[in-house]
């Protein structure tokens, strides 16, 4: 089935290389400091053994693939399950894949991966997506 040049399989992509000023300006768009994230001595304390990124500043390359690889899109909704850190330098790639598209209203579901550099899983969900 084919809606609006969209067919179920369309795959889409992007990476970016998340670097310092990355989570800086994260931090001040959306006002979350956790120490987690500036602190290198904090950082140490934790689990991670380093700073690492906000989950959702990667969460938020899915806009971007989806965005481009669906002009018009908007978002109905979104699930996220993270499932490993992304640390400072760490590459992550952004993979959407069409599943579902509705016969009765344009509304596409996407699976949504997020994998960093060594192909590890850091983010999976579900996007709903209303074409205009």
């Amino acid at each position: 089935m084919k809606t609006m040049n969209i067919s179920i399989g369309d795959k889409f992509s992007l990476s970016k290389t998340i670097t310092d000023e990355d989570v800086q300006k994260f931090g001040e768009l959306t006002g979350d400091f956790n120490p987690v994230h500036f602190d290198d001595e904090f950082a140490k304390t934790t689990r991670f053994r380093k700073r690492i990124a906000h989950g959702m500043l990667s969460a938020t390359l899915f806009s971007g693939v989806l965005g481009n690889g669906i002009p018009g899109a908007v978002y109905l909704s979104q699930t996220l399950k993270f499932t490993a850190p992304v640390y400072l330098g760490d590459t992550v790639t952004v993979c959407a894949t069409v599943t579902n598209l509705r016969e009765d209203k344009p509304i596409v579901t996407v699976e949504t991966l997020c994998l960093n550099q060594n192909e590890e899983v850091v983010i999976k969900g579900e996007a709903v997506l209303l074409i205009q």
